[in-house]
């Protein structure tokens, strides 16, 4: 099992500028510590995640800062951004990290993100999946017919040219089997969650990933599945478990904040769920998010300390997840994020 750290809400206090100067830390301990990879996000127009707006931007800083660590997407919302302007922001990210980029790429969910291209959320899946044939096209060398300022078919290469012959491509799923199924067909790695669905649906999933990558790419080996978990951990676990419980609660809070604003602009939550249009009683809503701390606590995260979280480990490995993508930033103040990162470390060394 392999592992990484990701980025995807903020910390709290110190405003955007913080949490950079955190993540840029954070993501120097994890190169330093030998982890696989740091993921950032892309949000827009709210405080969840939304100091995430670009993660061509935040790896380009990411690989300035470090040597080894793979410097990922995750995600990036494809159908949003012009197919050309994707490949020439990550082949620069390429060579500025001398060969170490990677891409999750994401259709996205949010309604109010397709502001910045309505007429793309409909058909957002299929864009999703164009997009990254030609990106990959580009990639290699291929020059791709677009039509120019004139209305005439121009052919256009990719500048700069980028160091990996091979983009390392992931799909992003909520949960949806037909994402896993043509993450595999397209030869694809994948990237999914806990959310909405346990490990004995993720495994059933994994197994269908796998077969159609088999009958579709077979010379392209099995695959990488990595998996977001939410991830903090310290020398004793309930310590650990102690310091996660307000600000996880206080997380998903704000998650279901963000939703509820998607679904009243008129789309669906994250992984095509809806949500009941009444509010909850606040005493509900209070008993809500202590169950579902305790579901991820014992069900789905790694909290806790290098020897409590290795049994998850374990589970992980069997449900067939070959790595673990570590969101650290769920609330937690940046010295304690910081401070999470070397027993993350310690267990990474553990299960190797």
């Amino acid at each position: 099992m392999r592992f990484g750290i990701m980025f995807f809400a903020a910390s709290p206090g110190g405003g955007a500028e913080e949490t950079y100067r955190t993540m840029l830390e954070a993501a120097r301990l994890a190169d330093e510590g030998g982890l696989a990879a740091v993921w950032t996000p892309e949000r827009h127009f709210d405080e969840f995640g939304g100091v995430f707006p670009n993660p061509a931007l935040t790896s380009a800083a990411l690989a300035a800062v470090t040597r080894r660590i793979q410097v990922r997407a995750g995600s990036l919302i494809s159908p949003l951004h012009h197919t050309v302007r994707i490949a020439e922001e990550w082949s620069v990210v390429d060579n500025l990290s001398s060969g170490r980029a990677a891409v999750s790429f994401g259709s996205g969910w949010n309604t109010n993100d397709f502001v910045l291209q309505p007429d793309a959320y409909e058909n957002r899946h299929r864009t999703m999946e164009e997009q990254v044939a030609t990106v990959r096209r580009l990639w290699r060398g291929e020059p791709v017919e677009l039509v120019n300022g004139s209305g005439r078919p121009t052919q256009v290469r990719l500048y700069p040219k980028p160091v990996q012959p091979e983009l390392p491509v992931w799909f992003t799923s909520s949960g949806n089997p037909k994402t896993f199924a043509a993450a595999g067909a397209a030869g694809a790695n994948l990237l999914t969650h806990l959310i909405g669905q346990d490990l004995g649906e993720l495994t059933e999933k994994i197994a269908l990933y796998r077969a159609a990558r088999a009958e579709h790419c077979p010379d392209a080996g099995e695959g990488v599945v990595s998996l977001m978990l939410h991830t903090h951990l310290d020398a004793d676990a309930q310590e650990a478990e102690r310091r996660s419980r307000g600000p996880f609660r206080e997380y998903l809070r704000s998650a279901v904040v963000l939703e509820r604003k998607s679904a009243v602009g008129g789309g669906t939550i994250s992984g095509g769920h809806t949500l009941p249009e009444e509010e909850l009683p606040a005493d509900l809503v209070e008993d809500l998010l202590d169950i579902t701390y305790e579901r991820y606590l014992h069900h789905g995260s790694l909290i806790g300390s290098p020897g409590s979280c290795g049994p998850m480990v374990e589970r992980l490995t069997r449900a067939g997840a070959d790595e673990v993508a570590c969101l650290v930033d769920f609330g937690l103040s940046s010295s304690q994020l910081l401070g999470g990162i070397k027993p993350l470390i310690e267990l990474a060394e553990l299960s190797r």
